[in-house]
């Protein structure tokens, strides 16, 4: 008792030793020298912080400045254009700075469905060098940075004509109207009222109104219908209220094309040219919709096994449709016709891409989801009933794909934020080969590309979610005892930590139990389990000094807020040490 209490303890003081899943040492992909040599490449000087910024950045930076280059060259286009147009002695620098937003306008309602069309995204990105040069990663916040350049070209575009053009038009010299603009309203000055009551104000203004309700709904504390809320609102806002509002786009998308056949002041088609901008991006998401309308149609799975855990996680074990591939770290959308015909709502992969099955973990966090975990758990606990027919559409592509171009992974995963990860590491023991070495000593570069080396760590509070993988964890750490090419780390928040007295006991008797049986007696699986949080500081120095010279990818899935201090962590080693560390979050 004595020197497993001293073991326990110790390990307490490091809680960052990396053990490997298997319970054995560690088989290395580098040489004795604890060398990065993957594959020829050499240690390097540290990059500089610029470098580092610069390589992180350089592919969101030059697509969001060609955006804002393309908003301005319009807007300075229309501006010089309507300069020197009649309406100018009238409305004076009103008119050309509305119609100026309007052509910036115009470009965003096209440019804002193309990050949302995510078959074309997915068959994009597997396609290396157009998924070198643009960050498909980025997708739902360039979509989210069109939406806000929408906002400023509506805010500019109709309060101009509202508060300043308008106005002019009614109370403009009689001679002067009559001598420019007469004839764009039948000769005959109109009054404000008048104006407001024409087909393209009235188009202009329905069209706000439904944007502003579609964009309220789609910000951050109503999508997730958070407690700052009063009550009342809680009850009409969540993520089945974002989605149905942003099915209002069909309506602004028609009233803008009403919008753009009845301009004033021009008569021109030519100069009518709203639907030459929307016109393939509307074709292509109208497509990209009818072509998920018609898959999903023919993709009703059986359930083959549904399984309820702590925490109220529904596990979903699908029957594989004929003819459905997708790689590793991909997500899926699920519909329950039975709770909605309309809703979809993605949910990562947790089977890998040689299983002969689809599985899913659903936490209820909204209203569908503790609906369909209801459903669910009435025909599991009846066992007299069918399971609710399902349908699925995908697979799509995220960040986590990325994973291939790295040998070196670190999946970081909170809580139920672990499932994207499940599937990587499955390939990764079955694809990844061992390093070799020749019989000069050298090491042989891998014949299969992928990763070499990949660790999880689990952060979660209650140990009642280690129920969640424990059947994956198990299989993943039996098939990774020879290679060791695997390392799990779970880290369970809502106990002292292993140096704190209080939790001296239970270090001993995990101690005992894991040297008698090869289990860790909180997960219930050979991965140990660490007490309170992890010290990420000491977990990328460690990973640093072990993979010098590597390109690191690390990949995270949870809240915001660690994300950006793992973030600085990643920026911060890359520049200290000959280690990159490459930051990606998921997202979607």
């Amino acid at each position: 008792m004595g020197s497993l209490f001293k073991t326990g303890v110790s390990k307490a003081h490091s809680p960052m030793k990396l053990v490997p899943a298997t319970g054995s040492s560690t088989q290395n992909v580098q040489n004795a020298n604890g060398g990065g040599d993957f594959c020829g490449e050499e240690e390097g000087e540290p990059m500089s912080r610029t470098e580092v910024l610069f390589r992180t950045y350089w592919r969101r930076c030059w697509v969001v400045l060609l955006w804002v280059l393309a908003c301005l060259v319009l807007f300075v286009w229309k501006f010089v254009q309507y300069s020197h147009r009649s309406g100018f002695e009238v409305m004076g620098y009103c008119l050309p700075t509305a119609k100026g937003a309007a052509e910036t306008l115009k470009l965003n309602m096209a440019l804002v469905l193309l990050p949302v069309c995510r078959n074309t995204i997915t068959w994009l990105r597997k396609h290396r060098p157009i998924n070198s040069v643009i960050p498909f990663n980025d997708n739902i916040n360039f979509h989210k940075l069109i939406a806000g350049g929408i906002v400023v070209g509506v805010i500019l575009h109709g309060g101009t004509h509202l508060a300043c053009d308008f106005p002019r038009i009614s109370e403009s010299d009689r001679s002067i109207f009559r001598q420019t603009i007469a004839a764009g309203f039948g000769y005959r000055r109109p009054t404000y009222a008048e104006i407001l009551a024409t087909t393209e104000v009235a188009s202009g203004i329905g069209m706000v109104a439904l944007m502003a309700v579609a964009f309220s709904l789609a910000t951050k504390w109503p999508r997730r219908r958070s407690p700052v809320l009063p009550v009342t609102l809680r009850r009409v806002t969540g993520y089945n209220t974002f989605w149905y509002s942003h099915h209002l786009f069909v309506l602004v998308y028609a009233l803008l094309i009403i919008h753009s056949m009845f301009l004033f002041l021009t008569d021109k088609l030519m100069e009518k040219t709203t639907w030459m901008y929307i016109a393939f991006p509307v074709l292509l998401y109208a497509g990209e919709r009818i072509f998920r309308a018609i898959r999903s149609g023919s993709y009703e799975v059986d359930i083959l096994k549904a399984s309820l855990y702590p925490g109220k996680v529904l596990y979903l074990k699908m029957q594989k449709p004929a003819g459905f591939k997708f790689r590793s770290g991909m997500y899926i959308f699920l519909q329950c016709p039975q709770i909605s015909p309309f809703e979809w709502h993605p949910f990562s992969l947790t089977s890998g891409p040689q299983d002969d099955y689809l599985s899913v973990h659903i936490r209820t966090l909204g209203d569908w989801s503790y609906q369909i975990y209801a459903l669910f758990q009435e025909a599991v606990l009846s066992r007299s009933q069918g399971c609710p027919k399902l349908y699925i559409d995908g697979p799509y592509g995220t960040a986590a794909q990325d994973h291939v171009k790295y040998d070196i992974l670190v999946l970081i995963g909170l809580g139920i934020g672990a499932t994207p990860f499940i599937s990587i590491l499955k390939d990764v023991v079955k694809g990844a080969q061992t390093s070799q070495i020749d019989d000069s000593g050298l090491r042989k570069c891998s014949l299969t590309k992928g990763p070499l080396k990949a660790y999880l760590y689990w952060v979660t509070r209650e140990p009642n979610s280690f129920d969640w993988f424990r059947d994956v964890m198990k299989e993943i750490s039996n098939s990774n005892s020879k290679q060791s090419v695997v390392e799990m780390h779970n880290f369970l928040t809502s106990v002292h930590p292993e140096g704190d007295i209080r939790s001296a006991l239970l270090s001993v008797i995990q101690a005992l139990h894991f040297a008698k049986n090869g289990t860790d007696i909180v997960s219930r699986t050979p991965i140990h389990t660490h007490f309170a949080r992890p010290n990420w500081f000491n977990i990328f120095s460690r990973l640093a000094r072990k993979h010098g010279g590597a390109k690191i990818g690390v990949f995270y899935c949870g809240p915001s807020k660690l994300a950006r201090e793992l973030k600085k962590l990643c920026t911060k080693f890359s520049t200290k040490t000959t280690t990159r560390f490459v930051f990606h979050k998921e997202s979607y």
